[in-house]
Parts: structure tokens; C-alpha cells; sequence
């Protein structure tokens, strides 16, 4: 089926991929990350064993691993020296850690404690990378989206650096930076970090400089981010039931597959298959777009959901 906003079309197509059927994907199963790898296959990371699904492009489970992962949460690819890694975070064991494709351990990103000097909560949601191959310097990002709302810098070597709470510039204090990612669209990488809880977007220098905020007059809780190389275009998971779309300019261009209202539905957003539409979101957790501009959605939902759009 196709769906339409403005400008944007796409097809729509449902289940394009399904997690294994084993007890723990039925059981949970939520689909939280998702990256396409540089050969065009589709990686999902889903609250099950395994966790980690590497899909072929036509939808078809290559290989999966991951059996530790029972919070699996973000998902990022990134790339050094010709090379490909995901970094993961955990929610329920918060552990940050970088793998290669096929799961073997190559670094981890452990909880930096003088930035918690009354203790506190760790519970980290998503990383990004300065990637060197864009000119950027290695230092890693992680979100600490649901303990104490804070966004903490390190090292490539992993060395703690520092840490951001949103109060550094005009828009306020973070409530669930839930999202991160390096925009590499402009002359100078940029940090966007979605604001979820204050349903909005902050965007900060490498540096953690303050730029700018925006988001809150047609976000309603942005999860993540993904960027389309192929028309510069932000493409947003909006958990309350659809994707938005942003132009260069952080403008809104449109909604995809909006469901109006549908966080207020009793028991969202673990609705019974029959209330789950083709053609309408239920709750976007994540999102990746492949090099010819399809999206791939994976949705916060029991037995997760893996959706694709194909641009038209």
C-alpha cells in the first residue's frame, strides 16, 4: 500500500521482516535499533535471544547473536578504517559496547562516575560516534536517556571527557535524551539529541557547544534519528504513532503513516494484532535509510515489527 505526505511517498510494507519465533520473541520481542550495513543488509536489535538479526535485503535472517542482550535498546554502525561496528547499549544491564558484525566484543563504555556524584541511576539508551572517516575525532557519545537525562562524552580510547544536561544553552534542562547522532550534512559534524520527553530536538557542537533547539511546534516524542544521504532529509521515529520528516533546515516536510491519538489506546503500545494497522505506525522506536532511500522502522511493541518504505 502507499502512503502519502506532501511531498513524500512511499510504499508501505508490512512485516518485511520478522524477528525468529522463539519463546523469548514472543514473550517481548520489542524491536529497538536498526542500521543498514554497507552491503545493503538490514540489522535489527530486538529484546529476545538472540538479539542481534542480521537481515538480507529482500527481508531474509542471514545470522543472529546476542544472547546477553535482554534490555536491547540503541543500535549504531559506524565505520574506521574500512571496517564495520555496531555500538549497543543494554537498558536493563547498561552496558555500551562496541562489536564487530558478527558479535565479537571490541570495546566497552562503562558508567562514568564523577558525573554521578549522588549516585544515581545509569541506564543508557543510544551512542554516537565522531567518525574519523567524516573528519570527526573518534570521541563517543552516550545517552544516559532513562536514569538522570544526561549526555556524556568520551574518548575514542573510551576516557571519560565530559558530560551535557541540556541547561548549556536557552532550550533547558534534557528529559529523556533518548536518541543521538552525528549529522556530518553540513561543513561541520553536529550532535543532534533528541529531547524526547520535552519533545524536541537539541543539536550541539562536537565540542558540546549549545547551537540551537527545534522540534517542539510538530514533534511529540522523537525516539532517534536517521539521515537520508540521498536527499539530506532527517527522518524521525515519532513514538506516538508515526515518522516525521525534516528538510536541511530542521523544517517539517511531513508525517508518515500518523496515527492520531494512538498512545491513548488502553494497553498501547502492546495493542492485540487487531489493532495493528498496515499503513499506520503504532510506536517507532528506530529507524535506518538505506543508500536508496528506503526506511526501515522497527516499533517498541510485543514481537516487535519491522516495517519498510520503499521510496517511490
Amino acid at each position: 500500500m502507499r502512503i502519502e505526505s506532501g511531498e513524500l511517498s512511499y510504499d508501505w510494507h508490512e512485516h518485511w521482516a520478522r524477528i525468529p519465533d522463539t519463546e523469548t520473541g514472543r514473550s517481548n520481542g520489542r524491536t529497538h535499533g536498526v542500521v543498514v550495513s554497507r552491503s545493503g543488509d538490514v540489522i535489527v536489535f530486538c529484546q529476545a535471544q538472540p538479539a542481534v538479526l542480521r537481515f538480507s535485503g529482500e527481508g531474509k535472517l542471514k545470522n543472529a547473536w546476542g544472547d546477553r542482550f535482554r534490555g536491547a535498546h540503541g543500535m549504531t554502525l559506524v565505520q574506521e578504517d574500512g571496517q564495520e561496528f555496531l555500538w549497543l547499549t543494554d537498558q536493563h544491564s547498561t552496558e555500551v559496547v562496541k562489536t564487530t558484525l558478527d558479535g565479537r566484543t571490541c570495546q566497552n563504555i562503562n558508567k562514568p562516575d564523577v558525573a554521578y556524584p549522588r549516585g544515581g541511576a545509569f541506564v543508557p539508551t543510544w551512542v554516537a560516534v565522531n567518525e574519523e572517516r567524516f573528519g570527526g575525532n573518534g570521541d563517543i557519545w552516550v545517552a544516559d536517556g532513562y536514569g538522570a537525562s544526561l549526555v556524556h562524552r568520551f574518548r575514542k580510547d573510551g576516557k571519560y571527557l565530559a558530560t551535557i544536561n541540556g541547561t548549556e544553552g536557552s532550550a533547558g534542562k534534557f528529559s529523556c535524551p533518548h536518541g543521538i547522532m552525528f549529522d556530518y550534512r553540513s561543513e561541520g559534524p553536529e550532535l543532534y539529541i533528541t529531547d524526547r520527553a520535552n519533545k524536541r530536538i537539541q543539536v550541539y557542537s562536537p565540542e558540546g557547544k549549545f547551537l540551537r533547539a527545534f522540534g517542539e511546534d510538530f514533534l511529540t516524542h522523537p525516539c532517534a534519528l536517521a539521515f537520508d544521504a540521498k536527499t539530506n532529509q532527517l527522518v524521525i521515529p515519532d513514538l506516538y504513532g508515526r515518522v516525521t520528516v525534516a528538510d536541511r533546515s530542521d523544517t517539517l516536510i511531513g508525517h508518515l503513516g500518523a496515527n492520531e491519538g494512538i498512545e491513548k489506546a488502553p494497553a498501547w503500545p502492546n495493542l492485540p494484532p487487531e489493532q495493528i494497522h498496515p499503513g499506520k505506525f503504532n510506536s517507532p522506536h528506530g529507524a535506518a535509510v538505506s543508500p536508496n532511500g528506503d526506511i526501515y522502522v522497527v516499533e517498541w511493541i510485543v514481537g516487535g515489527r519491522i516495517i519498510q518504505l520503499s521510496r517511490v
